[in-house]
C-alpha cells in the first residue's frame, strides 16, 4: 500500500511524502524493507527527522469500561535533520525492525478478525510533526507458532477473533506493554467442559512463550472459572513435538483438576 499526503503543517505548497513498502508481509523477529520518497514543494523546508512507528490497535481497560486506543510499540529514525529545497527529490532506503512480540494478524492466508496493524510515517519540519497514515502491515506466525495453531485446529478448535490487550501477563517474560489473545470456539469433545479457549504468544530471539487460558462452563454447583496453562517452545525442537497430544492432555488434566469430566 503506498500512500502520500500533502504536509498540512506546512501549508500549501508544502513537501510531500510517500512510504512505499517492498512487501507488507513479515514476522515476528523479521523485518520491513521499502523507501521513504520525499519531494520538496514551492519553498524550502528544514526536516527534523523522519521516523517510521509500528502501530497496532489496543483495548485499554479503566475503571470506566473498556476503550481502544491505537499504540505505537516500535519507532525507528530514517533520517536526521536535512535540507529540503524546493522541488528536490529524495528517496530513502530503510529496513525496519519488527520486533520478536508483535501480534500475528494472518493465519492460512486469512486476516484474524479484531486485528489491526500498520507502519507510520511521521515527518518533524519547524517543529510542526505529521503522522500521516497507515501503511497496512500483515505479520504471520513463526514456525513455532504454526505449530501451536496447526494442532489447535486438528483437535477441533475454531478461530473467532483476535484482539490486544494492555497489561502483563503473571509469569511471562514480556517488553512490550500489551499481549495477544487469539480467541476460539471450543472442540466437541471440550465443548461441555468449556466455553472458550484463549492462546497468548510472546516470542523472544531464542524461544516462544505459550499461554492457553480456559473459560470453563459453570455447573448447578459449580462456578465457571478461568483456567491458565504455560509453557515454552524452543524453536529449534518445536517440530519434534506433538503438539496435539500435549495440547489435549493438559485440557484434559486441567478439567479433572477442578472436578470437570468429559
Amino acid at each position: 500500500m503506498v500512500f502520500k499526503r500533502l504536509m498540512q503543517a506546512m501549508g500549501v505548497g508544502g513537501p510531500s511524502v510517500e512510504t512505499v513498502l517492498n512487501n507488507p508481509n513479515c514476522r515476528p523477529g523479521g523485518q520491513l524493507e521499502g523507501r521513504i520518497q520525499v519531494a520538496g514543494g514551492d519553498h524550502p523546508v528544514d526536516i527534523e527527522y523522519i521516523a517510521l512507528g509500528l502501530v497496532t490497535r489496543v483495548e485499554v481497560e479503566s475503571g470506566d469500561g473498556e476503550y481502544d486506543t491505537t499504540q505505537e510499540f516500535q519507532r525507528q529514525r530514517a533520517t536526521g535533520a536535512f535540507r529540503l529545497e524546493s522541488g528536490q527529490r529524495q528517496e530513502i532506503p530503510f529496513r525496519f525492525e519488527v520486533p520478536w512480540e508483535t501480534p500475528i494478524t494472518e493465519v492460512y492466508g486469512q486476516h484474524l478478525h479484531g486485528m489491526t496493524m500498520g507502519l507510520r510515517t511521521e515527518l518533524e519540519v519547524a517543529r510542526a510533526v505529521d503522522k500521516g497514515d497507515l501503511d497496512a502491515v500483515a505479520v504471520h506466525p513463526l514456525p513455532a507458532q504454526e505449530r501451536i495453531l496447526d494442532a489447535l485446529l486438528r483437535l477441533g478448535f475454531r478461530f473467532t477473533r483476535a484482539d490486544v490487550e494492555r497489561g502483563r501477563i503473571y509469569g511471562v517474560q514480556q517488553t512490550l506493554p500489551f499481549y495477544q489473545e487469539i480467541e476460539f470456539y471450543p472442540a466437541p469433545q471440550y465443548a461441555r467442559a468449556i466455553n472458550q479457549l484463549e492462546l497468548t504468544f510472546v516470542g523472544t530471539a531464542q524461544h516462544l512463550q505459550v499461554v492457553l487460558e480456559v473459560d470453563k462452563r459453570g455447573g448447578v454447583f459449580t462456578e465457571g472459572r478461568d483456567a491458565f496453562g504455560r509453557f515454552t517452545v524452543d524453536y529449534a525442537t518445536a517440530d519434534q513435538t506433538d503438539w496435539g497430544a500435549q495440547l489435549d492432555g493438559w485440557l484434559r488434566q486441567s478439567m479433572r483438576q477442578r472436578g470437570l469430566f468429559f
